[in-house]
C-alpha cells in the first residue's frame, strides 16, 4: 500500500473525532467509525494518528481494523456495492449477480473503479432471505435480483 499524506485538514478531524470521546482509550471502535464515516477509510497513516490520540499502540488499532469487517484500509468507492453470499442468496444464484456487476464495471471483489464511483464487496448475510438474491449500494437494497438487472442499477448512480 502505498503512503498517504494526510492534509491538515484530515488531522484536524481525527484529532476532533477523537476528543469527542475525551480522548479514551475504550472508545477506540467508535473513533474508528467516526474516523471511517468522516474520511472514507482507516488507511495505516489515520491509525497512527489515531493511536497518538488516544496514548494506545498502532498495533491495537490495526488489530481492530484488520479484525472488523466494517472497517477497511483500502478507500471505497462513492457507491459501494456489497453482494449478498449468504445460504439464501447462494442458492438462488447470487455468484451469477456478482459475475454481472465485476463485468459491468470492469472490477473484482475488494476492487474501486478508476473514477472512484464504484466498489464491490461481498457480504456473508443481510436479513433479507425473502428478497434473495440481494445486492446493496450504499444503504439501498436491491433484491430479487437477475443478471440483466445489473446493467440498469448501476446505470442509477453514473
Amino acid at each position: 500500500m502505498a503512503h498517504i499524506e494526510l492534509n491538515a485538514e484530515k488531522i484536524n478531524t481525527i484529532k476532533e473525532i477523537c476528543q469527542q470521546y475525551d480522548n479514551r482509550a475504550s472508545d477506540v471502535i467508535h473513533v474508528l467509525h467516526g474516523v471511517q464515516g468522516a474520511l472514507g477509510y482507516l488507511p495505516k497513516e489515520v491509525q497512527e494518528v489515531i493511536a497518538k490520540q488516544l496514548g494506545i499502540p498502532v498495533s491495537r488499532v490495526y488489530g481492530i481494523v484488520t479484525f472488523y469487517s466494517f472497517f477497511t484500509m483500502e478507500p471505497k468507492g462513492e457507491h459501494p456495492i456489497s453482494i449478498c453470499l449468504g445460504t439464501a442468496c447462494h442458492v438462488r444464484n447470487a455468484g451469477a449477480i456478482l459475475e454481472e456487476f465485476q463485468r459491468v464495471l470492469g472490477i473484482g471483489v475488494g476492487q474501486t473503479t478508476p473514477d472512484g464511483k464504484f466498489s464491490i464487496d461481498c457480504l456473508r448475510c443481510v436479513g433479507a432471505c425473502g428478497l434473495a438474491p440481494v445486492a446493496m449500494i450504499g444503504e439501498k437494497v436491491y433484491g430479487r435480483l437477475t443478471p440483466d438487472m445489473v446493467s440498469g442499477i448501476v446505470a442509477e448512480y453514473k
